[in-house]
């Protein structure tokens, strides 16, 4: 009898290295916001602070890149979804033939490099401003339309896919069952097929606007002069990061857990109500404990417990704890700076010890130690100067009478 066990230190090591792989980058993020360091990293740590946050709020760039980008996303969700919608609905009612065409043409933006749908909504919308004489103050030369216009061409194609695998679950049999008892066409849709694709209008519009928002391929061509919050991103990294995107990355796992909670509390209570057993439920059957778990209560408590949190950082003062930081660098950079001239006096006694003594004999001495120095020639003695020289510096000595013997 084979006895299974639920793995072994191979599979404990590997689901370790999974998850570290997962979630340790978004740890040293988190970590890494509340570090006072000028440069995002864990050690050496100095002090606790909040203040990047205030930094990346400060930033003028960014933020009027975050409108633009919310802005943009909004306007794509409201032409995506409904484009991606009649993208489905046509191809739900098709033949197998023309079905397939048409949904090579519709997916065809989805493999297209982002760079090529960039430079071609620059071309084309170019292309018709110009054909309509508009100046380059127009519409058509517009970094926000151009964005709207070249992100609606791709994106669409993945709200068309959201709702074709939503309608594989449709029974057609009910829109038909509508229409034989009088319904409008119409009527059918609003009241039929409209609910049952109301959990996929959601999906889509929500991806939808995560497609446009972190979109960069093609945002960076098509925004002309202005600035989405991801080219104002990107263009910050190139330049120099500091901790204020740590403290970005707090934000967006901040709002993602505040909607994954939600999203769990309101999953539950559905449940509960659809099998008929909340009644008999410790939690849902309390009205007291039903209201707690209620999404909106969690949604509200979830605001209410970050909220004070960001209180309390924001009460946190890292000016003490910087300045003992700052003046112990400086008392360690004036340690390094005795210590390194100890070294260059220390390095200049060695080099004076060592250095040769200077001799006092001629440059070329004898081979035969100066044995033979007597017989070297005597220098003449310089002839001495008259007493009473020539103011002419002696010019005419030579016409002086000379004696006669």
């Amino acid at each position: 009898m084979n006895k299974q066990t639920g793995g072994g230190p191979l599979a404990v090591g590997y689901s370790l290295l999974f998850f570290a792989f997962l979630f340790g980058p978004l740890i040293i993020m988190v970590v890494t916001a509340f570090n006072s360091s000028s440069f995002p990293r864990i050690t050496p740590w100095e002090c606790f602070t909040t203040e990047w946050f205030g930094v990346l709020f400060g930033n003028s760039r960014l933020m009027g890149g975050l409108l633009n980008s919310v802005v943009i996303g909004f306007g794509v969700v409201c032409i995506a979804v409904p484009v991606g919608l009649a993208g489905a609905l046509a191809l739900s009612e098709l033949g197998p033939r023309l079905r397939a065409t048409l949904y090579t043409v519709l997916i065809t933006p989805i493999l297209v490099p982002g760079v090529v749908l960039g430079i071609s909504t620059i071309v084309f919308w170019g292309a018709v401003g110009r054909g309509v004489g508009a100046g380059y103050d127009s519409l058509f030369f517009n970094g926000m339309f151009l964005t709207l216009a070249g992100q609606v061409t791709f994106v669409s194609a993945y709200a068309m896919l959201v709702f074709m695998a939503r309608l594989q679950r449709f029974d057609p049999t009910l829109t038909e069952a509508a229409l034989d008892l009088g319904a409008t066409p119409g009527q059918a849709f609003r009241k039929i097929l409209l609910p049952f694709l109301a959990p996929a209008i959601g999906s889509a519009a929500f991806l939808t606007l995560l497609a446009s928002f972190e979109n960069y391929n093609t945002t960076v061509f098509t925004i002309m002069s202005q600035s989405t919050f991801t080219t104002a991103l990107a263009s910050k990294v190139r330049l120099g990061t500091d901790p204020s995107l740590s403290a970005l990355a707090v934000i967006i796992i901040g709002i993602t857990l505040i909607g994954a909670m939600v999203n769990e509390a309101q999953t539950r209570r559905k449940d509960m109500l659809r099998s008929g057993r909340a009644a008999q439920s410790r939690v849902y059957g309390n009205p007291v404990l039903s209201v707690l778990v209620h999404p909106l209560s969690v949604f509200f408590l979830l605001i209410a417990i970050v909220g004070f949190l960001s209180w309390q950082g924001s009460q946190q003062d890292a000016g003490v704890c910087k300045q003992q930081i700052l003046d112990g660098k400086r008392a360690r950079q004036e340690e390094l700076l005795e210590a390194q001239r100890e070294r260059m006096k220390a390095q200049k006694a060695a080099e004076e010890a060592t250095k040769p003594t200077v001799s006092t004999q001629p440059a070329s001495p004898s081979a035969f130690g100066g044995a033979f120095n007597s017989l070297a020639p005597k220098a003449e003695p310089a002839p001495a100067e008259s007493a009473n020289p020539s103011p002419f510096g002696g010019a005419f000595n030579n016409l002086t009478p000379t004696t006669d013997d």
